[in-house]
C-alpha cells in the first residue's frame, strides 16, 4: 500500500513536471515574441520619464529652440477585426493612400504609427469614428520657429535626442530634462538665453543672401561683437539649413560651423597685427617711412605688391591705408621674427578662443614656425598663416579696447532653479598690447577708411577704423593635393566703431565672390552693416 503511494506520488510530479515543462516551451519558445513585447509594455510604465529639454532664447526673447507637443495616431493590428472598414475610414478621415494603412494592419505588430501632426479636424474625426485598434497619443518634437535662421549657431536635435552642433550640442547635458518616476517638479532642463541680437542677426542673414545673389558668393561669415566683452551680438554663415529638416541635408559639412571650424588665410588683414608688434616694441611710429620699389626678394622669392604697384615713399600709416605688402615687410623686419612670433602667438592665432560652441578648431601654423625667412616675410601681409574667423575678431578685439584679450561667448544667461545666473565676461589680465599702441594703430585704421583704399565705408559724423583683406585660396583648401595658390580669393573687411569708444566690432568674410577684392565686395556690406548699427544702437556722431 505504501509502495502504491508513494508511486502514485512520483507519477503526479512527472504529470505536473511535463506540464510545467511545456507551459514554459510555450512561452519562451513559441509566443517568445509576444511575451517579450508584452513584459517591455509593463516595464514601459514603470520606467522613469523625462523632463522637457530646455529652450534656447535670443538675448531678447525670442524663441530660437522650442519643444512643441504633436498628436500622432497608431493602431494595434490585432486589435483591428474589420481591417478593410478601418483602412478606408481612415484613408479618408487622414488623406492617405487606403493600400498603404491595409498593408500596416496586416503587420503581426503591436504598434505601427500611421500619421504624425495630426489637425484639429483630424483628431476630432478620429474622436467620433472610436475604430477599435485605433488609438491617439501624444509626443515632445523639438522645434525651431526661425527655421534657417542662426541654424548653424544652434544645431538640431538628433534622432537619439542628443543635440547636434551649436548650442544644442556644447549644451546637450544641461538642456536634457531630468529623468523622474514620480510626478516631480522642476524636471525641465535649463533654459539658455543668448547673446545674440535678434534684429542684428534678421539683418546679417539677409546680407549674406544679397551678397550670393549679387556677388555669387560660395560662402561667407559675418560676425557681430561687443570687443570690450567679448559677447556675440550677431553670427551668420551661409549657406544654412532648416533645422527642422535636418535629415534633408545632402552635404553634412553644411552642419558645421566655418567661423569656428574652417581655417583660411587672412590676408592684408593681418597687417595690423604684424605693425601692432612694432608699434608695441617702438620700432617704428605711425609715420616712419621706408621707399618702396614695388617688391622685395627673399632668397629665391620676389614679393611683389598687388597689381606690382610702385609708391615710393611712405610712412606706416599709408601703407595701412594702401595695403602695401612690402610696407608690411619692412615693419616685420624691424620687429624680427622672434618677436613677430611671440605678437602673433600674444594675439591668440595659436590657441582655441575657448567659444562656447561645439569642436572649435585652431592651427599651430607649424609650416609656419618652421622659421624660414621667406614664411616670416609673407605672414607679415597674411599668407601661409592659417586662423579662424573667430580667432581674427579675438586679435582685433584686443586693438579696439585698448589691448585687452577677451575670450567670445554666445550663452548670455542660463534659467536655472527658477532663477537666472549670469555668464561674466572673461578678460586676460596681461595686456597684448599697450594702450598706448592700440590707440596709434585705431588711429591709422581710421585714416585707412578716412584717406586710403577703404573710403567706401565711411559714414559722415562718425569715426571708423578697419581694414581690408584679399587672399589667394590655397589648393590644400579646396581639399587639392597641391601645391600653391587657386585663382579664387577670400574677401573680408574687419572694423570697429565708434573708432575710439567702440560699441562693435564687425567682421565681413566672403569665399571667392565675384569681385576684383574686397574693396569692392566686403566694404559696402561693413558699411551698411556699420550704418544700420549706428541707428540701432542709437550711437550719438562723433562730430558734426
Amino acid at each position: 500500500m505504501k509502495k502504491r503511494r508513494i508511486n502514485l506520488i512520483l507519477i503526479l510530479i512527472i504529470v505536473f513536471g511535463a506540464a510545467i515543462i511545456g507551459r514554459l516551451f510555450d512561452i519562451q519558445i513559441i509566443q517568445h515574441d509576444l511575451y517579450k513585447a508584452l513584459a517591455q509594455g509593463q516595464q514601459s510604465a514603470y520606467e522613469s520619464a523625462k523632463g522637457d529639454r530646455g529652450e534656447i532664447f535670443f538675448r531678447g526673447g525670442q524663441i530660437l529652440a522650442t519643444n512643441v507637443r504633436e498628436k500622432y495616431v497608431f493602431i494595434s493590428p490585432e486589435e483591428i477585426e474589420e481591417k478593410e472598414r478601418t483602412a478606408e475610414k481612415l484613408s479618408q478621415i487622414l488623406g492617405l493612400e487606403k493600400e498603404l494603412i491595409l498593408e500596416k494592419i496586416r503587420k503581426d505588430n503591436l504598434f505601427e504609427e500611421i500619421k504624425l501632426d495630426l489637425t484639429k479636424k483630424e483628431k476630432e474625426d478620429l474622436e467620433k469614428a472610436d475604430l477599435k485598434g485605433v488609438h491617439l497619443s501624444e509626443k515632445v518634437e523639438r522645434s525651431y520657429p526661425q527655421r534657417f535662421m542662426a541654424s548653424v549657431m544652434v544645431g538640431f536635435l538628433g534622432g537619439e535626442e542628443t543635440g547636434q552642433y551649436g548650442i544644442e550640442g556644447y549644451f546637450d547635458d544641461i538642456l536634457q530634462g531630468r529623468e523622474y518616476l514620480d510626478n516631480e517638479e522642476d524636471v525641465k532642463g535649463q533654459d539658455i538665453f543668448l547673446t545674440l541680437d535678434y534684429n542684428i542677426q534678421f539683418t546679417i542673414e539677409k546680407l549674406l543672401e544679397k551678397a550670393k545673389k549679387d556677388l555669387d558668393i560660395e560662402g561667407g561669415q559675418i560676425i557681430v561683437i561687443n570687443p570690450n566683452s567679448g559677447e556675440i551680438l550677431a553670427l551668420a554663415n551661409f549657406p544654412n539649413f532648416d533645422p527642422n529638416k535636418y535629415w534633408e541635408v545632402d552635404n553634412f559639412r553644411i552642419f558645421q560651423n566655418p567661423a569656428i571650424q574652417e581655417l583660411f588665410e587672412p590676408g592684408s588683414v593681418f597687417k595690423p597685427i604684424t605693425m601692432a608688434g612694432a608699434l608695441d616694441q617702438g620700432k617704428i611710429t605711425p609715420r616712419t617711412s621706408y621707399i618702396d620699389k614695388g617688391e622685395v626678394k627673399v632668397g629665391g622669392w620676389t614679393i611683389y605688391n598687388y597689381n606690382e604697384k610702385i609708391f615710393g615713399e611712405q610712412t606706416m600709416t599709408q601703407v595701412l591705408e594702401k595695403s602695401i605688402n612690402t610696407g608690411a615687410v619692412f615693419a616685420e623686419k624691424q620687429l624680427g621674427h622672434e618677436l613677430f612670433l611671440d605678437y602673433i602667438d600674444r594675439f591668440g592665432f595659436f590657441e582655441l578662443t575657448g567659444i562656447d560652441l561645439q569642436e572649435e578648431i585652431f592651427s599651430e601654423n607649424q609650416e609656419f614656425k618652421k622659421g624660414y625667412e621667406i614664411n616670416f616675410v609673407n605672414a607679415s601681409f597674411g599668407q601661409g598663416i592659417e586662423i579662424t574667423p573667430i580667432q581674427l575678431v579675438r586679435g582685433f578685439s584686443a586693438i579696439a579696447n585698448g589691448g585687452n584679450l577677451v575670450k567670445p561667448y554666445v550663452v548670455k544667461k542660463i534659467y536655472k532653479d527658477n532663477q537666472f545666473i549670469e555668464n561674466k565676461a572673461e578678460i586676460s589680465r596681461d595686456k597684448v598690447i599697450s594702450p598706448k599702441t592700440a590707440s596709434q594703430l585705431t588711429a591709422m585704421m581710421v585714416s585707412v577708411i578716412e584717406n586710403g583704399f577703404s573710403k567706401g565705408a565711411r559714414i559722415p559724423g562718425y569715426y571708423l577704423a578697419g581694414k581690408t583683406g584679399t587672399a589667394q585660396v590655397s589648393w590644400s583648401a579646396l581639399g587639392v593635393n597641391k601645391k600653391g595658390y587657386s585663382d579664387k580669393t577670400w574677401q573680408s573687411f574687419i572694423g570697429f566703431g565708434p573708432a575710439f569708444d567702440p560699441e562693435f566690432l564687425i567682421l565681413i568674410k566672403l569665399d571667392n565672390p565675384e569681385a576684383k577684392t574686397a574693396e569692392y565686395s566686403a566694404v559696402p556690406i561693413f558699411k551698411e552693416l556699420a550704418k544700420y548699427l549706428i541707428d540701432y544702437l542709437e550711437i550719438p556722431p562723433d562730430y558734426e
